[in-house]
């Protein structure tokens, strides 16, 4: 009976011993993976001087909450309607001057003239939307306002 535990428990040890260097492999695999996890999920373009629709929609999509979204055009035109989330510019003086912020206006030329005015205020990141509200709508992207 001795014998039968003893040699039982040889068993059980070989069994733990090729356990334990059985998982070092896979530990090492695991970690392996974990590397390789950082390098395999994308990130989301660098903001630009003048930015789509689309690719703003598309940060958005992401989950990108360090951004704002500037309306330029008159506070009428903002209650009426405006894309989801945007505030007016006469609000931008809160925000802190590293702030990435999305700018759009009545047209192109008006939004970048904003864009330039944030820029020469001191603000890091301007991005101009091209096309403006219509080039967001255009995209189905979420509005919000009186017409919505």
């Amino acid at each position: 009976m001795q014998n039968f535990v003893l040699i039982k428990s040889n068993k059980v040890e070989k069994q733990r011993k090729n356990f334990m260097s059985e998982s070092k492999p896979e530990a090492q695999t695991i970690s392996e993976a974990k590397e390789k996890i950082g390098q395999v999920i994308p990130t989301p373009p660098a903001p630009t001087a003048r930015a789509s629709a689309q690719s703003l929609k598309e940060r958005l999509q992401w989950g990108e909450p360090g951004l704002t979204i500037i309306d330029a055009r008159d506070r009428d035109s903002f209650l009426q309607e405006r894309i989801t989330g945007a505030m007016l510019i006469d609000d931008v003086k809160n925000l802190p001057e590293s702030r990435e912020i999305y700018i759009y206006g009545d047209n192109d030329k008006v939004a970048e003239e904003a864009a330039n005015n944030l820029r020469r205020e001191g603000f890091e990141s301007v991005s101009q939307i091209l096309g403006g509200l219509a080039g967001w709508k255009a995209i189905e992207g979420a509005t919000e306002g009186r017409e919505s």
